[in-house]
């Protein structure tokens, strides 16, 4: 059984809040630098330019890269060898966040009643997922996940015998509906299947996955490219003001489901969609 310390957990997730509100991942700004080869609209690309170049400050001088600096999202995958001693993995975690936040001077924007609307001063609790895997080590991912676009995330029920037109067609919605309120362009987290519950991790899960990155699936691949284009058909661009360039990366990821249903749930992220992992 090989141990793993409270002070470890709670220094990576501190590192890695602070990586991934500073520094934009490497897949988007590729993504984003595409774009902007490809855009015809000026003011897109202008738009797309200021993006890039806020990205670029940011790194350098250390600052966040957009204001929202999000609920912070941990999935730790654990290694069934593996044993937690010094304390708590909740309390690691939520530790590593408030130390990360402090230091950093990112903006704190968790409540700790949503109806009271009372701010808790440390962007803590974080949102935690855990999954049991094989051996003896733990994959940690956080993502500061910013409400703009988070507000504009839905989740349907539709029928088993749904076709790959209406799917499409509700995904579709919930991105007209997103709008420039969201930020764009955006990255989808897209999940298919599960139970109700499910399908909105896995949307959500979607989300860290490199853009660059197809569903194994032959269909869901398809799915995943065809979304992306009919996307930016659509006219909305850089921040809704017109352009090529609504939609950076569309990520499905699918699950098993029930004979009677057909769980679709979409999680908008804007530009600044934020992710940073390491194994410990």
């Amino acid at each position: 059984m090989r141990e793993i310390r409270f002070d470890t957990i709670k220094d990576a997730v501190r590192e890695l809040c602070l990586k991934a509100n500073f520094e934009m991942r490497s897949d988007i700004l590729k993504a984003l630098r595409t774009s902007l080869r490809k855009e015809t609209n000026d003011r897109a690309k202008r738009i797309l330019k200021s993006i890039i170049e806020n990205a670029r400050i940011a790194k350098k001088k250390r600052l966040a890269i957009c204001q929202d600096t999000g609920m912070v999202i941990v999935f730790l995958e654990i290694g069934q060898d593996v044993s937690f001693v010094g304390g708590s993995l909740k309390k690691a975690v939520d530790d590593g966040v408030r130390e990360a936040y402090h230091k950093g001077c990112l903006r704190k924007s968790v409540v700790e009643d949503a109806l009271l609307r009372n701010n808790t001063a440390t962007n803590t609790p974080a949102v935690i997922y855990t999954d049991i895997v094989e051996g003896g080590r733990v994959n940690l991912e956080v993502s500061p996940k910013g409400f703009g676009s988070e507000s504009k995330s839905a989740v349907k029920m539709l029928r088993p015998t749904a076709s790959m037109e209406e799917i499409k067609g509700f995904i579709l919605d919930i991105v007209k509906f997103a709008g420039p309120d969201a930020c764009p362009p955006f990255i989808l987290g897209v999940g298919i299947g599960g139970t109700f519950d499910t399908v909105t991790h896995l949307a959500k899960r979607a989300l860290f996955r490199s853009i660059e990155q197809r569903n194994p699936k032959r269909h869901m691949a398809n799915l995943e490219r065809e979304l992306f284009k009919e996307i930016n058909t659509l006219g909305l661009g850089p921040m809704g003001l017109g352009g090529r360039t609504t939609v950076l990366g569309v990520n499905i990821l699918d699950a098993p489901t029930h004979i009677a249903g057909l769980p679709v749930a979409v999680n908008i992220s804007c530009h600044a969609t934020r992710s940073a992992s390491k194994i410990i």
